[in-house]
């Protein structure tokens, strides 16, 4: 608009640069003044614009348990100079409204936080705004579900979980609910008849009783409901058939964690300290948030800085090796890179990803750059491009939940990109 604002759905909101945390002053003074403070107590850490604070400091706000990088040093990143930079920003491409756009003007309007370009493994593009620095982990939603689902895949292929075998085989506390007659694969990939609602612009959505069974949200005075994450799955009735169709539903994914942890042992924060983030050689650590039985949230709870997350990315552009070590095997990532079967995903109504599927809890494009993602609610992306030999990952603190809001920028920009990489 031109006027400090932007329209959304017929909302007009702060555009990215107005509502930059540091012009607005959240949670700086000593003490802060009443206005600007971002508390947990107030349920309102997650709107709109205290958000752009909040996502960048997750575990001031709530209990979180850290995803341990380990005792070597980081793996360094090989970097180019500023020309590159310069290329990427000056990118023209045309929106899916039809407007044309610059790379560096789009990173404002889809509410940027942090952006970094990995091109056949070298460091080409690092752009920071608002909370996030290099060295501070930002929240990736359901990224999480990307990095759970591949350890899953993982232990599958390793012999230690079959997919399948029905999800009672390993949780009896779940027969006689949703998931009684359901396989672990059809958990992995969405495709569970399970009454759970997760549209985030309404406030009575099952995502919200899920929220604050998993203290995520605050409760309101006389809750009586589940008071954690294993005490909210058993609650979930069937409806629909299981294996029909694509249904992004949260619940899947904590549901998938809880078998992880109890066929491994090993808690979610752990495995992934041991299997990722120490062999990675990721710079600083993870966390993830728990609920108050002290379980890490699988479906949405990680935060790691931008590099951190970019050198998972990259991993998996390099199906699954590390300088010469297979953290992920191979086999495992050419599953998720083949995708599910687009026609179940077309049911799920996602207008703007014609042709898609969904794997192991990856966004499967099959486009001409063979892109897969992890993707989560206000803008995180993790794009990995293989045709492009590129590896995009992206932070954003988006007014609107819906990646609906951001990918009529987001998905061109970042096919325009990969088309320019392609061709060096």
């Amino acid at each position: 608009m031109g006027d400090g604002f932007l329209e959304f759905d017929g909302e007009r909101f702060l555009d990215g640069e107005s509502s930059d945390p540091r012009r607005l002053g959240w949670m700086e003074g000593t003490p802060p003044p009443a206005d600007k403070q971002v508390r947990f107590a107030d349920d309102r850490f997650l709107d709109f614009p205290q958000i752009r604070w909040s996502l960048s400091h997750m575990r001031e706000l709530v209990p979180t348990v850290n995803v341990w990088r380990g005792e070597g040093p980081a793996s360094p990143f090989e970097s180019t100079g500023a020309g590159e930079e310069a290329a990427i920003d000056s990118l023209a491409f045309t929106d899916l409204n039809g407007s044309a756009r610059r790379w560096d003007a789009s990173l404002a309007d889809t509410y940027t936080d942090g952006i970094l370009v990995l091109h056949r493994g070298r460091r080409i593009y690092e752009r920071y705004a608002g909370a996030l620095q290099p060295h501070v982990p930002h929240c990736c939603f359901s990224i999480t579900k990307s990095y759970a689902a591949t350890l899953a895949a993982t232990l599958v292929h390793e012999g230690v979980l079959d997919e399948r075998q029905r999800i009672p085989h390993w949780l009896p506390e779940m027969r006689g609910t949703a998931y009684d007659d359901a396989t672990l694969r059809q958990v992995m990939d969405m495709q569970i008849g399970v009454a759970y609602s997760e549209l985030y612009a309404d406030p009575k959505a099952d995502i919200w009783d899920y929220a604050r069974a998993g203290g995520l949200r605050p409760r309101p005075a006389g809750y009586g409901g589940p008071g954690s994450f294993y005490e909210y799955l058993p609650t979930l009735r069937p409806e629909g058939r299981h294996g029909e169709a694509f249904a992004y539903k949260t619940v899947n994914t904590e549901l998938m964690a809880w078998i992880m942890k109890r066929v491994s042992g090993q808690p979610l924060a752990q495995m992934l300290g041991e299997r990722l983030w120490a062999p990675l050689g990721c710079e600083q650590d993870g966390y993830l948030t728990v609920d108050p039985a002290g379980v890490p949230m699988g479906g949405g709870g990680l935060s790691a800085t931008l590099r951190d997350l970019a050198r998972f990315g990259e991993l998996m552009r390099r199906e699954g090796d590390c300088n010469g070590r297979q953290l992920v095997p191979a086999a495992v990532v050419a599953d998720i890179r083949r995708g599910s079967d687009p026609a179940k995903f077309a049911k799920a109504g996602y207008t703007l990803l014609p042709g898609y599927s969904y794997r192991s809890m990856w966004w499967v494009s099959h486009n001409e750059l063979d892109a897969f993602e992890g993707r989560g609610i206000h803008g995180q992306r993790l794009y990995i491009a293989p045709k492009a030999q590129m590896v995009v990952a992206r932070f954003a603190s988006h007014p609107i939940a819906s990646s609906a809001a951001n990918d009529p920028i987001t998905l061109p920009a970042l096919l325009a990109l990969g088309r320019m990489l392609r061709d060096r």
